[in-house]
């Protein structure tokens, strides 16, 4: 699942250092004007601000005027989707795995280039409809902090196997005139669903050829998972 502020949501990319692989994340603006954040469920950009400070690189002040998509929520171990991706991730079951990665900006680099890397990992508890998350929940997801459909659906993770990386694991490079999953690890993983491990954005959610061999690699990089946004 891709996820994340980049060029196309929300035009800026946020840091990684190359050499420890820390990153900070940052999530999407809210721009769905149809479902509308209920009064008090907003949340702002400022702590994300605070956590890239680190980079040493200006955060753009656009953005703290909007309020944050904030999903997934790495606190609360969620991630929801609508319409075609929700319809996809109302299929997953429990202990279905899902990876998280974003397009990463080295910061002061002369490369136009970016890092494609995971950021996270969920082994999924349950996936609910939005309308039956309990209204005490509400603020656990940005999926149900707003005005919701039928078409949201939103995953709970089990807390003792999912969160944010604290360290990013790169996946990515530029091949074929698109930014792919190395094919080193294509050959581990057992392709991807996408045309030559294609990561880019797209209208359907990639998945895994081999999913145990994925999350046996995975387990294999020992990157500390942290339940935490920040």
């Amino acid at each position: 699942m891709r996820v994340g502020i980049d060029s196309s949501y929300g035009g800026w990319n946020a840091p990684v250092d190359p050499d420890s692989l820390e990153f900070a994340y940052v999530p999407i603006p809210e721009e769905d004007e149809q479902k509308p954040i209920r009064p008090g469920y907003q949340k702002s950009y400022y702590p994300f601000e605070k956590s890239c400070r680190r980079f040493e690189i200006l955060f753009p002040e656009r953005l703290l005027a909007k309020n944050a998509h904030l999903d997934p929520d790495f606190e609360h171990l969620t991630y929801g989707d609508t319409n075609q991706k929700g319809a996809q991730i109302r299929k997953l079951v429990e202990d279905d795995i899902i990876a998280f990665y974003a397009s990463l900006k080295i910061p002061k680099s002369h490369l136009n280039r970016l890092l494609y890397a995971i950021i996270g990992l969920y082994v999924v508890e349950k996936v609910v409809s939005a309308s039956d998350v309990n209204k005490e929940d509400w603020d656990k997801n940005a999926h149900t902090r707003r005005l919701f459909d039928d078409t949201d659906y939103v995953v709970f993770a089990k807390r003792d196997l999912s969160g944010r990386l604290k360290q990013c694991i790169p996946i990515g490079e530029w091949r074929n005139r698109a930014y792919r999953v190395r094919k080193d690890l294509l050959d581990i993983w057992g392709e991807l669903s996408a045309h030559n491990g294609y990561i880019q954005r797209s209208a359907r959610i990639p998945s895994i050829g081999n999913s145990l061999e994925f999350y046996k690699w995975f387990n294999r990089q020992e990157v500390p998972l942290v339940q935490t946004n920040y």
